[in-house]
C-alpha cells in the first residue's frame, strides 16, 4: 500500500490531472552574481546585479570611456573591482539603445535583472542570448556611512583624529595611471557626461583633453605633492579625495603653493588669486579645497612609509609636509560648505574606487573639533 501524500504534492498532483501547470517558485525568483557565477551549465536564469562596467576583455573591465554598447558586467556589490567576482553580461542588438554603457552611462552602479543563458562570455563567466533586461532605477547603498564612522562616535580632538585616520586609511589605491579614468567619473560635469569640470576656474572640457598640452586638463595634486616630496607613488600622490581635474596653464600658475587669501588674478581662472607664496582659488570651491586639505591631513600620519602630513598657519612652506594657512582653510570651509556635487564625488570615490571616505564632507563640524 502506498503512502499517502503530503498535502502540497497532493494539491499539485490534482491540479495537473485537471490540466492546471505548475511553475516552481525558482524560475520567477531571479540569482545572485555569485551563484550565476558558479552556475556556468547553459541554462536560463534571471540574474540580478550592480552594473560595474563593460568588459573588454578576459580579465578586463572598463568603468568610463566605454567602447561600445555590446557587453556590461554585474556584479554582487556596486564597490566590487575583481573581475573574478563579476559575471559579464552579452547584450543584444534589440536592448544596447537602453542598457549599453556607451549610451548609458549613468548605469553604472545602477542594479539591474537579465535573463539569459548562464554561458561564457570572453572566456570568462558569463550571461548570453538575453530575452529581458529590467530595472536601473536603483543603486547599492553601501554601508550606512553611520556605521563607517561608530570607531569615531563620541570621541573629539586627537583622539577623534586618530580614530578617523583608522577608519579612512583602509582603502584601495590606485595607480597614476588609474587616477585619469577615475577622475572621469568622480569630476564628471552634472550637465553634460562627456566633460569633467576643473577644480580651480570651474570649466567644463571634453574628458578625452586630459594630457600636458596647453588648454588640456591634467591631475592637479591640491596637497602639492612636493609637500612632502610624495610625488605620485601610489598612496598619497594618487590619493584622489585630493586630485582634481585642472586646466594645464592654470595648475601651472598654483604650483605647490599654500593657500591664503589676497594676490592678483589669475589667467584663466577667474575669481582666482595668487601672489609669490599663495593661491587662492574661485569661492564656490575655497570649501571644497579646504575639506581635501583636512582629509590629507587625517590620512597620511607617517605611519605607511610616507611622511607626517600637516596642516600650519604659515605660508611658504616649499617641501616641509605642512600646508597652511590653517586659519584660512577653516573659514573657507565655513563660508562653503558641502554641495551636491562635492557630495556625490565622496560617493562615488567610496562605491567606485578607493572605498574610504572623506569625512569632512559627511561631518563638516569634525573640522573645529580637531582643529580648533
Amino acid at each position: 500500500m502506498s503512502r499517502l501524500l503530503r498535502p502540497a504534492l497532493l494539491v499539485t498532483a490534482v491540479l495537473a490531472l485537471l490540466g492546471f501547470g505548475i511553475t516552481p517558485s525558482s524560475a520567477a525568483t531571479s540569482i545572485t552574481v555569485a551563484t550565476a557565477i558558479g552556475r556556468q551549465d547553459g541554462s536560463t536564469a534571471s540574474v540580478t546585479g550592480y552594473v560595474v562596467g563593460q568588459p573588454t576583455a578576459t580579465t578586463t573591465v572598463v568603468r568610463s570611456n566605454f567602447p561600445n554598447d555590446y557587453a556590461l558586467a554585474l556584479a554582487d556589490s556596486a564597490s566590487q573591482t575583481s573581475t573574478s567576482s563579476m559575471l559579464y553580461v552579452q547584450i543584444p542588438t534589440a536592448f544596447r539603445a537602453s542598457y549599453g554603457l556607451q549610451s548609458n552611462p549613468s548605469l553604472l552602479g545602477k542594479q539591474i535583472t537579465v535573463t539569459g543563458t548562464l554561458a561564457a562570455y570572453f572566456s570568462h563567466p558569463g550571461l548570453k542570448n538575453a530575452t529581458a533586461f529590467t530595472g536601473g532605477g536603483g543603486t547599492d547603498p553601501g554601508p550606512d556611512p553611520g556605521d563607517y564612522y561608530a570607531g569615531a562616535e563620541g570621541k573629539t580632538g586627537p583622539a577623534l583624529k586618530s580614530a578617523l585616520h583608522t577608519i579612512i586609511s583602509s582603502q584601495t589605491k590606485l595607480s597614476y595611471d588609474q587616477v585619469w579614468d577615475a577622475l572621469k567619473v568622480t569630476d564628471q560635469d552634472p550637465s553634460n557626461s562627456s566633460n569633467v569640470i576643473e577644480i580651480y576656474s570651474g570649466r567644463s572640457i571634453s574628458k578625452t583633453l586630459n594630457g600636458g598640452d596647453a588648454d588640456d586638463w591634467n591631475r592637479e595634486h591640491v596637497w602639492a605633492k612636493s609637500h612632502g616630496d610624495f610625488g605620485t607613488a601610489t598612496g598619497p600622490g594618487t590619493d584622489v579625495h585630493h586630485l582634481r581635474p585642472e586646466d594645464v596653464t592654470v595648475n601651472s600658475a598654483r604650483g605647490n603653493l599654500d593657500f591664503d587669501n589676497g594676490g592678483t588674478s589669475v589667467a584663466q581662472c577667474s575669481g582666482c588669486t595668487a601672489d609669490s607664496d599663495s593661491f587662492a582659488p574661485r569661492a564656490a570651491v575655497r570649501g571644497d579645497v579646504a575639506r581635501m586639505i583636512f582629509y590629507m591631513a587625517v590620512r597620511y600620519e607617517g605611519d605607511d612609509g610616507f611622511a607626517n602630513l600637516e596642516l600650519n598657519d604659515s605660508v611658504g612652506n616649499g617641501t616641509a609636509p605642512y600646508i597652511g594657512k590653517v586659519s584660512v582653510l577653516k573659514a573657507w570651509a565655513a563660508a562653503d560648505p558641502p554641495d551636491a556635487f562635492e557630495k556625490n564625488r565622496n560617493e562615488v570615490i567610496y562605491s567606485q574606487f578607493q572605498h574610504n571616505r572623506n569625512p569632512f564632507i559627511d561631518h563638516p563640524e569634525w573640522v573645529a573639533s580637531i582643529w580648533p
